[in-house]
C-alpha cells in the first residue's frame, strides 16, 4: 500500500514536470523573434530495430534489415534533390540502439521531423498493407498489439525499468502522460502521415490501411512532429518479397521522400504567409458590419480526446474554447475581428503555450489565414 502511494505521487509530480517542459522548452518548430519564415533544416530518421534486435522475422529475412535500407535510401533522397536539408540517422548500420537514445538524437539535433521506419507482421499471413502512426491514444486492439510488438523491445536494453520512468501501457498515470505528450505536434505529425499514405497508395498502388495513432515509446518524448510507417506485412510473402525487393525497396524510399518534400513545401509556404511582417498594414474591421463574419483566435492545442474547458487545464487562460476537425479537438482562445490585434495577443500566449498560432474561423468553420486576410481586402 505504501509502495504503491508513494508510485502515484511520484507520477504526479512527473505530470506537472512534463507540463512545465512542454510550456517552457525552445522548441525547434517555432519561429524565432526577427526571423522571416519557418525552414525544415534537420530530418532524423530512425531506421527500427538493429543489432540484438531483428525485429519481425519470416523466412526473407529480418525487418531491421528492411528498415535500414529504406531508411538509408529515403534519407539519400533527400540529400541529393533538397538543399539545405540535413539528414540524421538514428543507426546507419547494424547496431542495436535503445527506444530512448532515438527521441535523445533528434532532440539533441533540435531537429524538425522525426520519421522511424518499420515492417508489420501477424500471426497470419494474410494481412497486408502499410498504415503510419502517429503518437496518441487508442482503443483499438489490434494498433496496440502494433505498438506493444514494437515498445517490447525495452525489454533487450539494460536497466529498461529506470530509463522509461516504470512505464506500464495499462497504468492510468501513463496514459496522462502519453496524452500531454501527443498534444503540441499533433497536426503536423497527421499532416505528414497522411501525405504519406497517399505516396503508397497513388504511386505504389500499396493497400492503404490509413493513419492511426498508438502508444509508441520511440515517439514518446520527440519534442518535434514524429511519426512511425509500417511499411508492410513481411509475415505475407507476397508482400515480403516486394519489401526484400531492391526495387521495392526504392519504390517505398522515394514515396517517403517525396511526402516530406510536399510536407516541407506547404509549411514553410504557410509559414511565410501567416507571418506579421508580410501585412503591410493592420487590416482593421468593425464586426458589427463585417458581412464575411471573420475573426481570427489562437489554436494552443489540439488532442484526440477532449479537454474539460476548466482554467486548470490550460494553465489558467480563460474563455478557452473547442471545435473537432477531422475526429482532432482543437483548443482555441481569444477572439479578433483585427488581424494586428490578434498578433499582439499571441505573443502574451505564447508565454504559456510556446507553438501557439494564429488561424482563422469564417462562421465558424476554419480557413486559412491568407484567406481570410484576402476575403477581408475585398
Amino acid at each position: 500500500m505504501y509502495k504503491r502511494y508513494i508510485h502515484k505521487i511520484f507520477c504526479f509530480n512527473k505530470i506537472i514536470a512534463i507540463l512545465i517542459v512542454l510550456n517552457f522548452v525552445n522548441i525547434n518548430f517555432l519561429l524565432a523573434d526577427g526571423e522571416k519564415g519557418y525552414k525544415i533544416k534537420v530530418v532524423v530518421i530512425d531506421a527500427g530495430h538493429g543489432g540484438k534486435d531483428p525485429g519481425a522475422v519470416c523466412p526473407t529475412g529480418y525487418e531491421k534489415d528492411i528498415a535500414l535500407s529504406i531508411a538509408l535510401k529515403t534519407g539519400k533522397y533527400i540529400e541529393e534533390n533538397i538543399e539545405g536539408v540535413k539528414v540524421i540517422y538514428t543507426r546507419d548500420d547494424d547496431t542495436f540502439v535503445e527506444l530512448y537514445k532515438r527521441a535523445k538524437i533528434a532532440n539533441d539535433n533540435k531537429a524538425d521531423l522525426f520519421i522511424s521506419i518499420h515492417a508489420n507482421a501477424n500471426t497470419s499471413s494474410k494481412p497486408f498493407g502499410c498504415e503510419t502512426y502517429v503518437m496518441g491514444l487508442s482503443k483499438s486492439a489490434s494498433n496496440l498489439e502494433v505498438a506493444k510488438k514494437e515498445n517490447s523491445v525495452i525489454l533487450k536494453e539494460d536497466d529498461y525499468a529506470a530509463q522509461y520512468e516504470g512505464f506500464d501501457p495499462n497504468s492510468p498515470e501513463s496514459i496522462i502522460i502519453f496524452s500531454l505528450y501527443q498534444n503540441a505536434y499533433l497536426d503536423q505529425s497527421l499532416d505528414l502521415a497522411s501525405k504519406i499514405q497517399n505516396q503508397f497508395k497513388e504511386k505504389v498502388q500499396r493497400h492503404d490501411r490509413g493513419v492511426k495513432q498508438e502508444r509508441f515509446l520511440v515517439l514518446w518524448k520527440t519534442t518535434m512532429p514524429s511519426i512511425l510507417i509500417e511499411l508492410g506485412f513481411i509475415s505475407n510473402p507476397t508482400e515480403a518479397k516486394f519489401l526484400f525487393s531492391e526495387e521495392g525497396q526504392d519504390y517505398m524510399a522515394s514515396s517517403i521522400y517525396r511526402a516530406f518534400k510536399t510536407y516541407k513545401h506547404e509549411i514553410e509556404k504557410n509559414s511565410e504567409e501567416t507571418e506579421p511582417e508580410k501585412v503591410e498594414i493592420p487590416i482593421k474591421i468593425d464586426s458589427t458590419n463585417n458581412k464575411n463574419n471573420i475573426i481570427f483566435t489562437i489554436q494552443i492545442l489540439s488532442s484526440t480526446t477532449k479537454i474539460p474547458l476548466k482554467p486548470k487545464n490550460f494553465n489558467g487562460l480563460k474563455d478557452v474554447k473547442e471545435f473537432e476537425l477531422d475526429g482532432i479537438y482543437k483548443y482555441i482562445v481569444g477572439e479578433e475581428s483585427e488581424f494586428g490585434k490578434i498578433i499582439e495577443y499571441q505573443k502574451n500566449i505564447r508565454k504559456k503555450y510556446r507553438d501557439a498560432f494564429v488561424i482563422a474561423l469564417e462562421n465558424g468553420k476554419k480557413i486559412s489565414v491568407k484567406q481570410a486576410l484576402e476575403e477581408i481586402k475585398n
